[in-house]
């Protein structure tokens, strides 16, 4: 099995060799993923878990392509949205609604 930053790096070069990077853009690569957001979102409601996995898969060679495009890593940004809620206390309860507990 590949580590996260080689697989980043292959589809890095899989999107330059067919000049996705450079010649698209971050808006275009940002809607693919909303696209593909939307067939996940598909076969989670059909429990298709073959489905499941592929859409992740292609939401986040979105993501990857979209913030290469931006001249972000995308591993620095989960770093940054983990950072603001590592510290967060609270529970999930089973309505679906998350109560923050109050310090």
């Amino acid at each position: 099995m590949a580590t996260y930053a080689i697989l980043e790096l292959d589809i890095i070069r899989w999107a330059e060799a067919r000049k996705i990077i450079p010649n698209s853009h971050p808006q275009t690569q940002l809607l693919k993923a909303m696209s593909e957001i939307g067939e996940l979102a598909d076969a989670t409601i059909k429990n298709d878990q073959d489905g499941i996995a592929d859409g992740v898969g292609d939401v986040m060679v979105c993501l990857i392509v979209y913030c290469a495009l931006q001249d972000i890593n995308l591993v620095d940004c989960m770093e940054l949205a983990y950072e603001e809620i590592k510290d967060r206390k609270g529970t999930l309860l089973s309505n679906g609604v998350f109560v923050k507990d109050e310090a």
